[in-house]
């Protein structure tokens, strides 16, 4: 049996106990991760995800030759071709989803659909590709959807002391940006709270006088479990 057939065959004997949503959740957080093709988007999706991550990733074929640009990833064999879907418990209550877009050019028509509603994002950057992270940027700030960015650090990328990075990617000083392995669970996590505490800091400094129980707040309250 090859690997689609036992993944249709894990799907068709229902959900796992891990899969069910906690029946004491009462509120949502959608977070995308953006970023250029190939940086490790759905990487960080499957490596954070509570559940079975659901991926629409393809076989990339002679179809995208002189199309997508490989320069740096060579041995890319995948691609995903609408979005990438997870979900992390942060706390009894509050529950966050989380979206993966697809890199590469051709396929950004399908980004209104994914970034819509979206409380923050992260914006996840190679170093070997940084040109590729600014359409992303670009594409938040239009949205008004507050990010932070994310060095994915791949064993052979060039390594930048932060402040450089940032100068590079013309990034505010209150923006944050830090370094990552999408592969690692704990590595994940730390860059979702960097975004809910980001999320909270922001919104208290627009409304000081709001009441401290939001959504931000809770979710920077407890670590996502597992």
């Amino acid at each position: 049996m090859d690997s689609n057939d036992s993944e249709l065959t894990a799907l068709s004997a229902g959900p796992r106990d891990e899969d069910l949503l906690p029946s004491s959740a009462e509120k949502s957080v959608k977070v995308v991760i953006v970023g250029g093709f190939g940086v490790g988007k759905t990487t960080m999706v499957g490596s954070v995800s509570e559940i079975r991550p659901l991926t629409t990733e393809e076989t990339m074929t002679t179809a995208g030759v002189g199309v997508d640009d490989l320069a740096g990833i060579e041995g890319k064999t995948e691609t995903t071709v609408a979005m990438d879907f997870g979900r992390i418990t942060l706390n009894d209550r509050l529950v966050l989803y989380l979206f993966g877009t697809p890199g590469q050019q051709r396929f950004w028509f399908l980004w209104n659909g994914v970034i819509e509603g979206a409380l923050g994002a992260v914006v996840l950057v190679d170093t070997r590709r940084l040109e590729d992270s600014f359409a992303a940027m670009d594409r938040l700030e239009q949205a008004g959807i507050p990010f932070v960015v994310a060095i994915n650090n791949f064993p052979d990328a060039p390594l930048h002391p932060v402040a450089e990075l940032r100068a590079a990617l013309d990034l505010p000083d209150h923006l944050p940006v830090v370094n990552c392995d999408a592969r690692k669970l704990d590595s994940s996590r730390d860059v979702l709270l960097t975004l809910m505490r980001y999320l909270y800091t922001t919104a208290n400094a627009a409304n000081p006088a709001a009441p401290h129980a939001t959504t931000a707040t809770t979710a920077t309250s407890e670590a996502p479990t597992r």
